[in-house]
């Protein structure tokens, strides 16, 4: 099993590259947007009521995001890195001082009243299970359209400086839950990454796949995987919707149910093999006969988890990712249980 990482930085990148890790398994690219002036444009984005408005902003984000992931293929030296698209519920990224607020005003050419207004709007009840994720692209492709193209004019600008590395970037699409969903999206994707590729003229092969995070994607992974090139578990998310606690909140009642006997541990911190993972399994075996080149890892921070990743081992996962301070810690768990399964047979 080849131990990736969770980087969503070039620093992030170049930290797990050091402490041994054989690619990236998850980017998020959302925490690309929270450095200084990053988060201005994106704000603007997300406040923007027109598509032109939201283009304009995407604009401005585009070349930053190129700019890491350019330095990500860098450290990573042509290795796997799998980038997430914008995931997040868009209210975790809106101001919420005064200041900021009149400044996103100020720079969108509205009142500061219009700009609350449209604040208030994104609130949501549940944003874990709210407007986010692949729904972001279905309802905005324009997003998809940026990431596809700082992700390719990236790769095709690394794959020219070194000739001797093979990059196939892969563009992981987050929250499928049916396939006309990775379909949509995927198309936006394909054109985009195509038109980019074709005007770059040299030839670069990329990856298209999605995170199985919501049990609906596990139990119809055949028909996914007819439109998808891997599957990544993301098992954090997996692991909320499965038991329906959000791992922010559970905190609250969980010691008692350790006192009760009722859980033996914090399911986020070892993989629940009973429920969560016989979706996994179900996954894996209804989507690798449909594709059998469907390669398949995991994102949760599991992927740091010695049981864990003895039990993905056992699933046949073909790699495991976590943070890169963990990666020491998985690898060493992925060489055990390599060689106690290989002492088995």
């Amino acid at each position: 099993m080849g131990v990736r990482t969770n980087a969503d930085t070039p620093r992030d990148a170049r930290k797990a590259r050091e402490l041994g890790a054989q690619g990236i398994g998850l980017c998020r690219t959302e925490h690309m947007f929270f450095g200084e002036g990053r988060i201005d444009a994106f704000r603007e984005m997300i406040c923007a009521e027109t598509k032109e408005e939201r283009e304009k902003a995407l604009e401005k984000i585009l070349p930053y995001q190129q700019d890491d992931f350019e330095q990500i293929y860098e450290a990573m030296e042509g290795l796997p890195v799998t980038i997430r698209f914008l995931d997040p519920p868009l209210h975790e990224f809106v101001p919420t001082e005064e200041e900021d607020i009149e400044k996103l005003a100020k720079a969108q050419g509205k009142s500061i009243d219009h700009i609350k207004g449209i604040i208030q709007g994104l609130h949501e009840f549940n944003p874990m299970m709210g407007h986010r994720g692949c729904r972001l692209s279905v309802t905005y492709p324009e997003i998809a359209v940026m990431q596809t193209r700082a992700v390719i004019r990236a790769a095709i600008k690394v794959q020219k400086a070194h000739p001797e590395w093979t990059l196939v970037p892969e563009i992981m699409i987050p929250l499928v839950g049916e396939i006309k969903e990775l379909k949509y999206v995927k198309k936006t994707v394909v054109e985009t990454a195509d038109a980019e590729i074709k005007a770059s003229g040299i030839d670069l092969k990329y990856e298209v796949g999605t995170m199985i995070e919501i049990p609906r994607a596990a139990l119809t992974a055949d028909e996914i995987a007819s439109e998808a090139d891997f599957f990544s578990f993301g098992t954090n998310d997996l692991t909320q919707m499965t038991f329906g606690f959000s791992r922010d909140d559970a905190g609250k009642f969980l010691n008692a149910y350790y006192d009760a006997k009722i859980y033996e541990s914090d399911p986020f911190a070892k993989v629940d093999q009973k429920g969560v993972g016989k979706l996994m399994k179900m996954a894996i075996d209804l989507g690798r006969p449909v594709n059998p080149k469907l390669h398949i890892g995991v994102c949760g921070e599991h992927g740091g988890d010695p049981s864990s990743v003895e039990f993905f081992n056992k699933l046949g996962l073909d790699y495991v990712s976590c943070s890169p301070f963990r990666v020491p810690i998985a690898r060493l768990a992925a060489a055990q249980s390599a060689i106690k399964m290989a002492e088995t047979k």
